[in-house]
């Protein structure tokens, strides 16, 4: 029987830099540093034990277009391994490691194949069967147009699979690139899409499978839980998936009702044996705790808001291999009831709220760092529920703020 066996990940956005942490123990810096090389790790390791045909990296293998060059050490590191093993790798740049970067240029071991930057064909066989790979690498980073038009299924192959790295249209607010709806791809006829792009694993479709496998590290809070890439068998029958974890970090966020506490030193008992519960076996995690219904006053509050109650947790997690790091602590308010409130308490905070309404200026006041060539490397595209979510939080400090004097 004609069969096929890989591994599809994408978005490995190695040495990428952690958004959202501050201070952390060294030891613990240095895991989050590395976590996108473990990563990596693991994939190539996945690969060698189930002795895959080949590895597809379906875009964005660094994190920017300068491309490191410890981050191409350590890639050129992990694929020399699949070499010695037979194992090919076929891989496409996406919009953050675009062909023409200006980046030092490290040469990869003969079995990585890279598609250039226009759609084409690339071949693979072993023994009994044969596959056609279809696809190809960003020539810049705003890739708009549609390149799904450019894929053409050529004869001659057991199986056809088409790599890419493309925005989904309609299903998120990530970067618009390469756009596709799913019937572009169902008409090509493909017997799997390898698709990168989108960090969060999903699958489009079934019959034929049309996969984002998501990134294998998560790189900040938006991107909690568990990352890996698919072990994929493909045989003239069937196709089985399976998700194989690839995440040294984990980004969790865990809510709390503590309407019962009624002290400090509750609170700290309830939120460590909280914690204990969420704590892995596997990896370290990085927590946003979030307090709902929090009753506490005086000093007990303040605790809370300078930070103390999050130092207190974080003191016992320094030493811990398999680490649950606090790194921020937030407590949720019933804000509407709050600004209802101080409407009717002053004409001037109906004023600020009405200037707050009819705020426009979001894209205005980004763009110096947007177009930074440096800054920009760290802001992702924000989406417009991200924007309104900036202002809800802009407008509670201010209201603190106001509060306080």
């Amino acid at each position: 029987m004609k069969r096929i066996t890989f591994i599809h990940a994408a978005d490995l956005h190695l040495d990428s830099p952690m958004i959202g942490l501050k201070e952390l123990p060294s030891f613990i810096r240095k895991r989050v540093q590395e976590s996108t090389f473990v990563a990596l790790k693991k994939v190539v390791e996945a690969a060698i034990l189930h002795k895959v045909d080949f590895v597809i990296i379906a875009g964005d293998l660094y994190d920017e277009e300068d491309r490191s060059i410890r981050a191409q050490t350590r890639f050129r590191q992990e694929m020399t391994r699949l070499a010695k093993e037979n194992i090919s790798v076929f891989l496409v740049h996406g919009n953050h490691d675009y062909l023409t970067g200006d980046w030092v240029h490290l040469s990869m071991p003969d079995n990585v194949y890279i598609f250039q930057g226009h759609v084409e064909k690339k071949n693979f066989a072993n023994h009994h069967t044969s596959v056609h790979l279809y696809g190809f690498s960003y020539d810049q980073r705003h890739v708009i147009e549609r390149k799904i038009d450019q894929y053409q299924k050529v004869d001659g192959a057991d199986f056809h699979i088409g790599i890419l790295h493309g925005y989904f249209e309609g299903g998120s607010e990530h970067g618009r690139y390469a756009p596709f709806q799913l019937s572009d791809l169902v008409e090509k006829k493909f017997d799997y899409w390898a698709l990168g792009h989108i960090h969060k694993r999903s699958i489009l479709s079934k019959e034929p499978p049309i996969i984002y496998p998501g990134n294998i590290q998560g790189r900040h809070k938006k991107e909690e839980g568990i990352k890996g890439c698919y072990l994929v068998t493909i045989d003239e029958v069937t196709t089985h998936l399976q998700f194989i974890e690839t995440s040294d970090i984990v980004w969790r966020k865990l809510e709390l009702d503590v309407e019962q506490v009624t002290s400090f030193n509750e609170l700290y008992s309830f939120c460590k044996k909280a914690i204990e519960k969420e704590r892995s076996n596997k990896q370290g995690i990085l927590m946003s705790l979030i307090l709902k219904n929090v009753k506490l006053e005086g000093h007990d509050l303040k605790a809370i808001v300078t930070g103390e109650l999050m130092e207190t947790l974080q003191d016992e997690e320094k030493e811990e291999d398999l680490f649950v790091w606090i790194f921020e602590i937030a407590i949720q308010e019933s804000f509407i009831w709050t600004k209802e409130t101080l409407i009717e308490k002053s004409d001037f905070y109906s004023e600020l709220f009405n200037v707050i309404d009819e705020y426009d200026g979001f894209d205005q006041s980004l763009a110096p760092l947007l177009e930074h060539h440096q800054a920009s490397r760290f802001i992702e595209t924000v989406s417009e529920e991200e924007k309104k979510e900036r202002l809800t939080d802009a407008q509670k400090l201010l209201i603190q703020l106001l509060n306080e004097h």
